[in-house]
């Protein structure tokens, strides 16, 4: 049971939220008022949002049971290790935590969890279901994952830690646009693999719709453009030691993306599958790259 309730928490993603919630903390400047006190706001956050993220993944294997049974027959819905009850409860459990988490934790944070919580039900559950459309349902989780969740969990600690986080509206803006436009690639990317099921059942992903090459490039494009911008950011702060060290950072994963991504067959499905998990390595990445570079900036 434990292994099965693991896989439908998708690890990936919270490997992703916990990474993301850490991070903020240190872009946010928290090494420079780390304490045993300073930590406990850290992990009711981090314990709110991994209860979020089970809640929206969760939600979705539940809504997608039948589609999973083509696309995703080893997640533990659609192979029968968990009952549908048995996910239901799991889904109500975490949503009522992170309601309940983000009403301690305060006001931003709250409000945090219930747009997210929102955009995922919506994404998910009838009438509306924008997973069914290929734009809305990629702008639905770049909103959640790339822009709200970066920029309500920075709000939430600058509240927590009296104004004194180096959350600027400019950094603020950078990483939501970054992390926007990362989210729309790993909507797009998510769905190339799932190619059959979702024509079966109607879900017009980008991959249904262009074909498994063209949205390869469409992402491919996307963020490469993402990178450049922050390499732009970089190079306006040169000869800074911090924005060499963010050019070259963001330069070398740069460099990985496109290697990486010229040894893929977007229409084999191991072969994509593959690089979707590489794609959350570098995302994972950015957030450890974007922790140092604040850090570095703290000591200069």
């Amino acid at each position: 049971m434990l292994s099965a309730l693991a896989r439908f928490s998708r690890p990936h993603t919270i490997i992703a939220t916990t990474i993301q919630v850490v991070a903020l903390f240190l872009i946010a400047g928290g090494s420079q008022v780390m304490s045993p006190a300073s930590l406990g706001p850290v992990l009711l956050t981090l314990v709110t949002c991994l209860a979020l993220n089970i809640y929206i993944v969760g939600l979705n294997q539940i809504t997608d049971v039948e589609i999973d049974r083509i696309n995703k027959p080893r997640l533990p819905l659609a192979s029968h290790e968990m009952s549908m009850r048995e996910g239901r409860i799991v889904v109500a459990l975490t949503g009522t935590v992170a309601v309940v988490g983000g009403w301690i934790a305060g006001a931003y944070l709250l409000g945090t969890v219930l747009i997210i919580m929102a955009i995922g039900t919506i994404y998910s559950v009838p009438p509306l279901r924008l997973k069914r459309f290929s734009l809305w349902a990629a702008v639905s989780i770049a909103l959640a994952r790339g822009v709200i969740a970066n920029v309500g969990v920075a709000l939430h600690y600058n509240d927590v830690y009296g104004g004194l986080t180096a959350f600027s509206p400019a950094t603020l803006a950078v990483m939501a646009a970054f992390f926007f436009g990362f989210g729309l690639v790993i909507a797009i990317y998510k769905d190339i693999p799932d190619l059959m099921g979702d024509r079966a059942y109607g879900i017009e992903t980008f991959t249904v719709k262009l074909g498994p090459k063209r949205a390869f490039n469409l992402g491919r494009i996307i963020l490469t453009v993402g990178y450049a911008g922050v390499m732009a950011v970089a190079v306006s702060r040169l000869p800074q030691p911090d924005s060499v060290m963010l050019l070259v950072a963001q330069g070398a994963a740069l460099g990985l993306f496109w290697y990486a991504s010229a040894r893929v067959d977007p229409s084999r499905k191991t072969s994509i599958a593959r690089f979707y998990m590489f794609l959350w390595g570098l995302f994972y990445a950015q957030y450890i790259i974007l922790s140092v570079y604040q850090i570095t900036r703290g000591i200069a």
